[in-house]
């Protein structure tokens, strides 16, 4: 796959932003309970040729996302499983991981065990990965080739586009950001890589949610300060995330759609606190994302792990500004 990457500068001599407190915030933070039901799934499990809700338009940019993935048990095989099912009817070309991608260890057999056997059918047939790092993943994860992370902590890269996208005026870049380290060096990077880009969609990709309904609210408001700025800045309508261990999608916030996609092999059953700031939220099982990029708009598809549709829709690069929801300032 052709592919444009720019490394970032080492990290090592920087001074870490809120690594410590948001460590600290992720382990004390209590379980939130909530009155509110979550979103149950919005068709009946089937062939996925009945559930899919792409378009499947030609040209398009097609890819999936996973997040929290990298657990080796059972339910990962199932969410791979049924990835592989929907690809027969939509074929995408690439998968975003969205941290967390190999939890707790580094050797070679659990890379094997939580990544190379449960996706053995993508590996075989061509499909790449382009990880971005979580928490849980080991800090030499970046060396770890079949991940395209080129050896850096963060990066940014085009996928390759078919002959169609030119003509139908589909161009996308993608911004793999370090949410564990992140510091102002790292802030400069990505403000100057998404002023250099071309790419009508940018999209950044990254572990830790900077809005979310979930259990790591406090921490994200942080984040929130050091990224949204620059989200804003370049014209972001779409950003990916992980770590809360369900799915979302928020209001656009500032005209930014946010999705958490953290639940393809790890669930925490009923941690979504609906709000105003949801638009959909499921936590009740397992799940992945499907994507599809056609010109100004970009379609979206939420699946679990049972083969139901959990939330799908559209976002176009027109979109209207809105404030973000008071509850999440």
């Amino acid at each position: 796959m052709k592919r444009r990457r720019t490394a970032a500068r080492s990290v090592a001599s920087c001074i870490v932003v809120l690594a410590a407190v948001v460590t600290c915030a992720c382990d004390v933070e209590s379980r939130r309970s909530s009155n509110q039901t979550p979103a149950t799934p919005v068709s009946p499990a089937g062939p996925p040729a009945k559930v899919l809700a792409l378009p499947k338009r030609p040209g398009s940019i097609r890819f999936a996302a996973i997040g929290d993935a990298g657990r080796g048990d059972r339910p990962q095989y199932e969410v791979a499983a049924q990835m592989a099912a929907f690809r027969k009817e939509f074929e995408f070309g690439f998968v975003v991981m969205l941290g967390d991608n190999v939890y707790d260890g580094g050797t070679a057999e659990d890379y094997r065990q939580k990544f190379e056997l449960p996706y053995k059918p993508f590996l075989d047939d061509g499909v790449e990965f382009y990880a971005t790092i979580g928490n849980h993943d080991d800090p030499s994860q970046p060396a770890y080739a079949p991940f395209h992370m080129g050896g850096q902590r963060y990066y940014t890269f085009e996928p390759e586009a078919p002959l169609l996208a030119g003509i139908l005026r589909t161009s996308v870049q993608f911004f793999m950001i370090d949410t564990e380290l992140l510091d102002d060096t790292e802030i400069a990077w990505l403000d100057r890589e998404m002023g250099k880009s071309k790419a009508d969609w940018k999209i950044p990709v990254f572990h830790r949610p900077i809005y979310t309904s979930g259990r790591y609210s406090r921490p994200a408001r942080i984040f929130r300060g050091l990224l949204e700025p620059v989200f804003v800045r370049h014209g972001v309508r779409v950003a990916l995330s992980g770590h809360e261990h369900f799915y979302e999608r928020t209001e656009p916030q500032l005209g930014i759609t946010y999705f958490i996609s953290g639940a393809a092999g790890s669930l925490r059953f009923g941690d979504a606190r609906r709000s105003s700031l949801t638009a959909r939220a499921f936590d009740t099982d397992y799940s992945f994302m499907l994507f599809e990029i056609s010109g100004d708009e970009l379609f979206f598809q939420s699946i679990s792990r049972l083969g139901h549709s959990v939330d799908a829709g559209s976002v176009r690069l027109a979109q209207a500004v809105r404030s973000p929801s008071e509850e999440t300032r």
